[in-house]
């Protein structure tokens, strides 16, 4: 099996609710959209991010489990500068994402989270480290800010 991931899926609420926060706040575009079923946005030359309804996500892959607390996983965003981090961070504001402030961490980047309608919690950060880095974008306007979110 080849080392890559094809695609993130997220079970969603209420898919019209995701599809304005992605698609109408943050201005990506969507690949695929059935109206109460599914949304698709590519994210990378191979790499798509699903957002299924919760209810045919539960009848394709099985019961979702439920309780209190963030869900158990977390999807990142890297830039090139902390003044970007800060930009993407106010526009997920501004499309009414609930936001945790950037700050510096201990692992010598800055960051720092917001969660999109179904709780789901986006770092965004910038890594000095080579991993980090090796993630940005390369070429003209490959800053890392809100445009290439």
């Amino acid at each position: 099996m080849e080392r890559r991931i094809s695609f993130i899926t997220l079970a969603v609420r209420d898919l019209s609710r995701s599809h304005e926060f992605y698609i109408g706040g943050l201005g990506w575009q969507a690949e695929l959209h059935v109206p109460g079923e599914v949304l698709m946005i590519r994210t990378g030359a191979r790499l798509v991010l699903s957002l299924w309804v919760s209810t045919e996500f539960e009848a394709e892959v099985g019961p979702i489990a439920r309780g209190d607390g963030v869900p158990p996983i977390t999807l990142a965003h890297n830039v090139a500068s902390p003044e970007a981090v800060d930009e993407v961070l106010a526009l997920a504001q501004r499309c009414g994402a609930r936001v945790d402030p950037a700050r510096q961490r201990e692992w010598g980047g800055y960051s720092g989270y917001f969660a999109d309608p179904d709780g789901y919690r986006w770092e965004i950060a910038m890594n000095p480290d080579p991993i980090g880095q090796s993630l940005l974008p390369e070429g003209p306007g490959s800053a890392g800010g809100p445009a290439e979110l």
